[in-house]
């Protein structure tokens, strides 16, 4: 499946759409809910989805820039349906290509220990230890966008 990639606008519907899907991935099966807080500090962030043909979310993800030329990447979820699919690859190929578009040279993140292959696969490299981070082990992950 060939996704289409829509930057998604603070507090729109599509923003609702790609709440409810971080939540139903990443939040529900720790019970962790979205604070009115977590949602608010997302407003100077950047959201992305991935859309299949009959324009439903199938992917997202959300960027923070960090300090000057950082962006970091953070929320990566992709509809359970669609998994193994292929949508989380196209979709961090289109992150760096959105970070890299907008002047970032490194992307960062704090990846869950069970997405450390995939992560690795497209080039990303652990530094630091081994962390907790919402109830889960998560290790920092850093990449150079050429």
């Amino acid at each position: 499946m060939k996704l289409t990639f829509l930057e998604i606008p603070f507090a729109s519907p599509l923003f609702d759409e790609s709440i409810r899907l971080r939540y139903d991935v990443l939040r529900e099966p720790l019970d962790l809910e979205f604070s009115v807080n977590d949602i608010l500090a997302e407003q100077t962030q950047i959201h992305l989805g991935g859309y299949d043909e009959q324009m439903k979310l199938r992917a997202c993800l959300v960027l923070f820039p960090q300090e000057e030329g950082v962006v970091k990447m953070r929320q990566v979820a992709v509809d359970p349906d669609c998994q193994k699919m292929g949508l989380g690859t196209q979709l961090v190929i289109e992150s760096e290509k959105w970070s890299k578009r907008n002047g970032y040279k490194h992307m960062m993140m704090h990846a869950r220990e069970s997405a450390i292959p995939f992560y690795a696969r497209l080039g990303y490299e652990k530094y630091g230890r081994k962390f907790t981070e919402v109830k889960v082990p998560h290790y920092r992950l850093r990449k150079d966008l050429k």
